[in-house]
């Protein structure tokens, strides 16, 4: 690896071990063995840095949880009802080792109404992660409908980070795949 991805290497785990507010740039030269030049070089400030670095980690992450990761895992049920639980409980057993992840992810998130340029950096990114949502929680095609798939994706979504932030409060009444199911059934009028 040369300098750039050593620094993002050690970008990343600077974020998640130190967050971002509390990660300097002496910090990521000491996790890359590089120097504090290579960082402007390379990125052209640490904020830079470490904002790919934050997009590189959830992408990972989402690659590591989604479908991609879990290619052990069974088909899912093609049943509307019977694969939103499926997939629930494929997203809640990861919930311990993507809690580092969600602490990262809730500390960008209250960054973001001072942070223009972290704002700037995760818009595409958040879109292009919607549609992923929709086509790994729900089966759909993206490209078969556009907007179809970026509401489903924002719905679940939304879901994905609740269900986070209660796991983290409290794992033990956080909710369960089958009462995320039953609660939508309910709020669906069935």
């Amino acid at each position: 690896m040369g300098h750039r991805e050593d620094l993002l290497e050690g970008a990343k785990k600077c974020l998640l071990d130190k967050g971002y507010a509390r990660t300097t740039a002496r910090d990521v030269v000491a996790a890359s063995g590089t120097n504090l030049a290579s960082i402007g070089y390379h990125y052209g400030s640490k904020e830079a840095l470490l904002n790919q670095a934050f997009l590189a980690l959830t992408e990972e992450w989402g690659n590591a949880v989604g479908p991609a990761g879990r290619q052990e895992a069974p088909p899912l049920p093609t049943e509307p009802y019977a694969r939103f639980e499926a997939v629930w409980e494929r997203f809640i057993a990861t919930a311990p080792q993507s809690v580092p992840i969600w602490k990262l992810q809730l500390e960008v998130i209250a960054r973001l109404d001072t942070d223009e340029s972290l704002r700037d950096a995760i818009r595409e990114p958040q879109k292009e992660g919607r549609a992923g949502i929709a086509e790994a929680f729900l089966g759909m095609v993206p490209e078969d409908d556009p907007e179809k798939a970026r509401v489903a994706g924002m719905f679940t979504q939304a879901l994905m980070a609740g269900v986070m932030i209660q796991w983290m409060a409290d794992p033990e009444a956080a909710p369960t795949a089958r009462e995320l199911t039953r609660g939508l059934r309910v709020v669906l009028g069935g």
